[in-house]
C-alpha cells in the first residue's frame, strides 16, 4: 500500500512573509537540531527533510539510516545540487533580472531554462544565504536514501540523471497527498470555519463551472492585487469558489454578489477532485499542484516565490497543463487582463482549454496508474520498505 495517513487538512495557523524567508530558512537550519534530537530520544525515524541539514549528522551519530525527503519537484533539486553549474553562467546573480531570459542548459536531465526560472531563493538571498543553501545541498550525498513527492513518469530524465548521480536508491513515490480520505468520506459535508457548506455551494453549480482560486497558506499577494482579483473576477461572469484565509471576510463583503464564494479555508483534495469545479487558478505550490494532478484539472499558475516560479514554467511549458497569470505592465496584474484571462480559460469551447483539460487528465491517469498496483509509486515505496527492514 502506498505511503499516506488518514489525516485531515487543517487551516493554516500562521504565515511567513517573503521578506522574511531568509532569516527563516536560517532558523531551521540552525536552531532545530537540539529539539530534534529530543524527540529521537522518544521515537527513532529515518525520514527527514531535505532542508534539515543536521539530520544526517544526528543519524550518523545515533547509526540510523536517514532517508533524505524532498517535498519539492525533482527538477527543483536538481537545480539546487547543481548550483556550480548555474552559477558558471556569467550572468548569474549579479545581472538578475537584466539578464532574465537568459537560457541554462548545461543541467543533467534538464530541459533548457531561463535564469528568471530559477526557484526565487538564488535571487533573493545574499552569498551567506547562497553559501549556506550550498551546504544543505552538500549533506545530501551522506544520506542513505534519497525520496521524492513526485512521480517518475512525469520528471523521468531529471530523476535517471540523479539516480546515476548517487550511490544509494532514488525513489520517487508521488503523489504523498491524502487521496485515501476521498474513499473514506461520510455523508455529511465539511464546512468552513465560518460554517459555510462549500461542498453544498458546489453541488448546485453545473459542471466544470467553477474556478477555484487558492494561492496558498504560507505567503500573500498584495492587497493591491486581491483587489484587482476581486474586481476582475466579478466582470468575468465566472463562478469561483477563493479561499482567502485572512481576507475572506472583507473580499465576502465586497465581492461575493451572486457569482463566487469565499472562504477562509477549505477541504481542498475534495474540492478540486468536485466535478463542479473546471479549473484551478493557484500560487503553484507544490502540494497543490500535485493535488492538481490528482484532480486533473487545468491551472492558471500565479507564482508568489521561492519554488514555485519553477513549478510554473513545468505547468505551463514541459507538461503544458496550465497558462501563466502575467500584467501586461510590471508585477501587478491589473483587473481587465483579469477578466479576460479568466474568460478564456473556463470557456469550454477555447481551443487551448480543450488541449490542456486533455493533457491534465493524461496526467491525471499516470498519477493513478503510478501508485496502483504494480505502478512506480506502489513498487518504488515496497523497495524502499523492504531495503530499510533488512
Amino acid at each position: 500500500m502506498h505511503p499516506l495517513r488518514h489525516h485531515p487538512q487543517r487551516p493554516a495557523v500562521g504565515s511567513v512573509r517573503a521578506d522574511h524567508l531568509v532569516s527563516f530558512f536560517e532558523a531551521v537550519v540552525t536552531k532545530i537540531e537540539e529539539p530534534f534530537e529530543g524527540v529521537l530520544d522518544r521515537l527513532e525515524a529515518p525520514v527527514a527533510d531535505t532542508c534539515l541539514p543536521w539530520a544526517v549528522d544526528v543519524g550518523r551519530r545515533r547509526n540510523i539510516p536517514v532517508a533524505s525527503l524532498w517535498p519539492m519537484p525533482v527538477t527543483v533539486f536538481s537545480m539546487f545540487y547543481h548550483l556550480d553549474l548555474i552559477a558558471q553562467n556569467p550572468h548569474f546573480p549579479s545581472e538578475f533580472p537584466e539578464r532574465a531570459e537568459v537560457m541554462v542548459d548545461n543541467i543533467p536531465g534538464l530541459s533548457p531554462f531561463r535564469l528568471s526560472d530559477l526557484p526565487s531563493f538564488f535571487h533573493a538571498m545574499n552569498q551567506q544565504g547562497l553559501q549556506r543553501l550550498f551546504e544543505v545541498i552538500s549533506k545530501v550525498p551522506q544520506a542513505q536514501y534519497l525520496l521524492f513527492n513526485s512521480v517518475f513518469e512525469l520528471e523521468p530524465s531529471v530523476i535517471d540523471a540523479l539516480q546515476a548521480t548517487f550511490p544509494f536508491p532514488v525513489y520517487s513515490l508521488g503523489p504523498l497527498i491524502p487521496y485515501f480520505n476521498l474513499q473514506y468520506q461520510n455523508s455529511s459535508c465539511p464546512t468552513a470555519p465560518n460554517g459555510v457548506n462549500y461542498l453544498e455551494w458546489l453541488d448546485s453549480q453545473p459542471q466544470s463551472s467553477v474556478l477555484y482560486i487558492s494561492l496558498g497558506s504560507f505567503l500573500s499577494v498584495s492587497s493591491a492585487q486581491m483587489d484587482e482579483i476581486a474586481a476582475g473576477l466579478q466582470s468575468s461572469g465566472v463562478k469561483y469558489l477563493w479561499v482567502a484565509r485572512d481576507k475572506a471576510l472583507s473580499l465576502k463583503e465586497s465581492v461575493c454578489g451572486g457569482l463566487g464564494m469565499v472562504v477562509p479555508w477549505c477541504d481542498q483534495l475534495k474540492v478540486l477532485c468536485h466535478p463542479s469545479i473546471g479549473g484551478f487558478w493557484t500560487h503553484c505550490g507544490w502540494n497543490s499542484t500535485v493535488e492538481s494532478f490528482f484532480a486533473g484539472l487545468p491551472l492558471l499558475a500565479f507564482p508568489i516565490a521561492m519554488d514555485q516560479v519553477s513549478i510554473s514554467k513545468l505547468v505551463a511549458e514541459d507538461w503544458k497543463i496550465g497558462w501563466k497569470v502575467k500584467g501586461a505592465n510590471g508585477d501587478l496584474v491589473k483587473r481587465e487582463e483579469i477578466t479576460e484571462l479568466v474568460r478564456r480559460f473556463m470557456d469550454s469551447e477555447n481551443v487551448g482549454r480543450k488541449e490542456m483539460v486533455e493533457r491534465a487528465r493524461e496526467i491525471r491517469e499516470t498519477c493513478l496508474q503510478a501508485i496502483g498496483k504494480g505502478g512506480s509509486s506502489e513498487k518504488n515505496f515496497e523497495a524502499f520498505m523492504k531495503d530499510i527492514s533488512k
